[in-house]
């Protein structure tokens, strides 16, 4: 047998180099490079296999492990999970920045490849620094932490271990039901050990993803199912977008008159212009949407985990003879809220559907179609009536968000992920093609903007990207903002300043709270909390410093002109604006379930917690 003497480092790159996808007879070269920082614990290793081997890998050097690993999660969801990047870190510290990238990943069903450096095998030199020494368990290390939050999780602690660990890997990287993050812990000894290893190994290796097809047992329960239905419903998920399945699923909304509402991972499946597109659905939903699924007797759920958000802490569908359909590939998916699961791919169970209840000639009636066009009609005004709107003083955040939402190209991408934007974002943007809505809310990761904003442009190098991020979020995690200025990266950061965790902040207030402790204000002497002056920041200079072009935005009309003047550049833009706090657009016909303290000095929190107690009542309890 024919070998190749590679330290483990090498080798992993040379595997990594020859790895591809294949959908519908399309290949895909899976792993477009390696996202990292180095230190001692790798730069030695696989830093010296980045610098020699004759790969076509690209490598991206970052600014913080955190960023790097969002920043991949964001790619290979752009590219719907047929290109991933690997990210790499030193160990320690360096290791452990990468955790909530890898839950972030993990939550969203995204793959990433994680290769932390880890201590010594040989134990020669330990407590090597930055080693967590674990007393009772000396087989421990701090990477051991990425096992709750990796989809496979291995240690390399010999190099002829990287053969099994490497197609356990990519089994994991390459599954639509079980993928997300997957961590290979690298010893940073044996990184630079050397093995023989068998050259067939590294020949190119394709990795199929089989579409599932609906079994016929399931498709005719479905489809008997959905022709009794007088107020069907269909919500859709990630998982339409990751079968590429969005024209599919107009088609058959559009064939039967069954309206459509998106999670976020979902949204811009569908055109907010198509007749049966109903907007957001949940807590961050629509009223169109809301009430549509409060008596909807049938929810054909395609590709999405029904989280909290989207099912309204399961009280959003009050019918109590609704039955819910599950299309996923999914199974622990499948059996959420006691539905009939239909274990299939999104766009193959469409098709299938789409034939039977076509040949049955089935469609709702009319006086339903009606309600919809209604509904979307009323959503549209207040849509445009949010837009519009101008608080007594300052900005407010709807106006913002419909002024950009007015400039960009249809083929424009918006990135964001946390705070009280993407509730507004789901409600009232206005998406015409698919993969032009890019929201992180599985984990809802404070600092996945920017981060992610640079992964969406080197998926999509020809749009403009448009990243818009609160000043809380933006301060947690902005690093990457130099990495898209050092690759040539550029993109558009739309900072809206409302100066502090504001959504949080109204929370607190909606159960009983005053306010407590969540706007950025210096500390004052006499209470002893966070009630002095505001504590300003100057966002546009501070991004100026870096060498982003950036703009400050005092009204509405600076920030289009603003806009205009950042499209014209070449480099990263950022511009800053300052927003009225309490200007975000509110919840519409939906509840979502906090705990509520039970007992209080306060009397309005207790009233808070007898409404959230006659809420869960009127909730599903499964």
């Amino acid at each position: 047998m024919d070998t190749i003497r590679l330290t483990m480092a090498q080798a992993l790159l040379k595997f990594l180099d020859n790895q591809y996808v294949e959908i519908d007879g399309t290949e895909n070269k899976f792993v477009r490079g390696v996202m990292g920082i180095f230190g001692h614990g790798n730069v030695t290793g696989l830093g010296e296999a980045l610098e020699f081997s004759e790969t076509d890998l690209t490598y991206i050097c970052g600014h913080n492990e955190q960023g790097l690993v969002h920043a991949a999660t964001a790619f290979a969801k752009q590219k719907n999970r047929l290109e991933i990047f690997a990210c790499t870190a030193s160990i320690g510290p360096g290791a452990l920045n990468m955790i909530n990238g890898a839950a972030t990943a993990t939550v969203n069903r995204i793959p990433v490849l994680l290769l932390p450096g880890d201590i010594f095998a040989c134990r020669q030199p330990d407590p090597v620094l930055q080693q967590i020494e674990v007393a009772g368990d000396y087989t421990v290390t701090a990477n051991d932490c990425f096992k709750p939050v990796s989809r496979y999780w291995d240690r390399i602690d010999r190099p002829e271990k990287l053969m099994t660990a490497l197609i356990n890997a990519f089994r994991v990287l390459t599954d639509p039901r079980d993928t997300g993050a997957v961590t290979l812990c690298l010893p940073q000894d044996v990184q630079a050990e050397a093995f023989d290893y068998p050259a067939v190994f590294f020949n190119k290796r394709i990795w199929h993803v089989d579409r599932r097809e609906l079994s016929r047992r399931a498709l005719l329960t479905a489809a008997a199912a959905i022709q009794t239905a007088r107020r069907p419903m269909i919500i859709a998920g990630g998982g339409v977008h990751y079968s590429l399945a969005a024209d599919t699923l107009a088609v058959f909304a559009c064939s039967f008159k069954i309206p459509v509402a998106e999670t976020q991972a979902g949204k811009s499946a569908m055109s907010w212009k198509d007749d049966m597109c109903v907007g957001g659905l949940g807590v961050t939903g629509t009223a169109a949407a809301n009430i549509l699924a409060r008596e909807a007797d049938l929810i054909l759920a395609v590709g999405t985990r029904l989280t909290d958000f989207t099912t309204a802490s399961k009280s959003a569908f009050q019918d109590p003879k609704v039955r819910i359909l599950h299309l996923n590939v999914n199974p622990f998916d499948g059996c959420k809220m006691d539905g009939l699961f239909m274990h299939a791919d999104a766009r193959q169970g469409l098709e299938a559907l789409q034939a039977v209840l076509g040949d049955a000639g089935y469609v709702t009636e009319a006086n339903y179609q009606e309600e919809i066009a209604a509904l979307r009609r009323k959503w549209e005004e207040e849509v445009d009536r949010l837009y519009s709107l101008e608080p007594k003083s300052g900005n407010s955040q709807t106006a913002v968000v419909g002024a950009l939402n007015a400039f960009m190209g249809p083929d424009d991408i918006v990135v964001c992920a946390a705070g009280s934007l993407p509730g507004d974002l789901h409600r009232l943007w206005r998406s015409e093609h698919p993969k032009t809505y890019h929201m992180e809310y599985g984990f809802s990761c404070m600092g996945y903007e920017v981060a992610g904003g640079l992964g969406v442009k080197i998926a999509s190098p020809n749009a403009e990207v448009y990243v818009i991020v609160g000043d809380g979020s933006y301060l947690m995690l902005h690093s990457e903002i130099l990495t898209s200025i050092r690759e040539g990266y550029k993109i558009n950061v739309i900072l809206l300043d409302n100066r502090g965790y504001q959504c949080i902040k109204n929370l607190q207030e909606s159960c009983g709270s005053n306010g407590f402790e969540n706007e950025f204000r210096h500390r004052d002497k006499g209470t002893g909390r966070l009630t002095g002056p505001v504590a300003e920041v100057d966002f546009a200079g501070y991004a100026g410093s870096l060498g982003v072009k950036s703009f400050f935005a005092d009204t509405i009309a600076d920030f289009k002109f603003a806009l205009a003047a950042a499209k014209k550049e070449e480099c990263t833009t950022l511009i800053e604006i300052k927003v009225a706090p309490r200007t975000m657009s509110d919840g519409y016909e939906s509840w979502w379930r906090v705990g509520v303290a039970e007992v209080s000095r306060s009397a309005k929190v207790v009233a808070a917690n007898r409404r959230m107690t006659e809420k869960v009542a009127k909730a599903r309890p499964y």
